[in-house]
């Protein structure tokens, strides 16, 4: 078995590098998925109702939530209508006893990639992730207005504006340069050279220490392990 290091941690190298939030009040149905999905994926987490799972999406910001319809306090949809108020690209998968017309046509409102009825075998647990992750292969969706970090932090696109709990953070001119750049290209290396050139458009081989300042700078106002330096490339922002 090969080992690989994602996000500081050491894990199986055949384990998917993908984030899961699973949603379920039954608790022997929860251990039993639990345990299929932590075989499979590096980055497991559960919750047993809505109100924890909705803390635990703003916390983590998982890339794929597997949701029970029928959960307590937010159930499935009110859960997922939450989510979806500024965030638009976590892949969604609702788990339902239902084949209910209204359930399917409300649910098709917020985005699903794939709405399972319940029994799930776990044969189509696994086409339905399989789905969701070409999803997440091939397309990037980013809000045209805001976008959700971790912590409740957002970013505001059309006014160019990072805030946390509703309260603006200030930003010099080359931190919202940069921190807008790299949102548009979320989870995508963007190159030190791209960087330097969009910020000063000067040389390259100067530039290199005043952006580490920024960087610097720019991190401790962004949720920790937001914004990613890859070593001899350049930057990414994880959401």
């Amino acid at each position: 078995m090969q080992t690989i290091l994602v996000e500081g941690k050491i894990v199986d190298s055949e384990k998917k590098a993908f984030s899961i939030l699973y949603v379920e009040d039954e608790e022997a149905i929860r251990e039993n998925y639990m345990r299929y999905l932590k075989r499979h994926f590096t980055t497991v987490y559960e919750a047993k109702d809505g109100e924890e799972a909705y803390a635990i999406y703003k916390e983590v910001k998982p890339q794929i939530m597997i949701i029970d319809i029928n959960i307590p306090k937010l159930n499935g949809l009110e859960l997922l209508k939450k989510v979806r108020e500024n965030d638009h690209s976590t892949k969604a998968i609702m788990l339902t006893a239902y084949a209910d017309v209204e359930y399917l046509l409300k649910a098709s409102e917020l985005k699903l990639t794939k709405y399972l009825i319940k029994p799930v075998s776990r044969e189509d647990l696994k086409t339905a992730l399989n789905q969701v992750e070409q999803e997440i292969e091939d397309f990037n969706t980013i809000s045209n207005k805001k976008v959700t970090l971790k912590d409740q932090y957002i970013w505001n696109h059309e006014l160019t504006e990072l805030s946390n709990n509703g309260e603006p953070i200030y930003l010099t001119n080359k931190e919202r340069t940069l921190l807008s750049m790299l949102i548009k290209n979320q989870n995508v290396v963007v190159t030190y050279e791209i960087i330097v050139d969009t910020l000063w458009q000067d040389s390259y081989e100067d530039k290199l220490a005043p952006l580490k300042t920024i960087v610097k700078n720019l991190r401790k106002k962004l949720p920790k392990d937001t914004l990613k330096n890859v070593f001899g490339i350049g930057f990414k922002i994880i959401i």
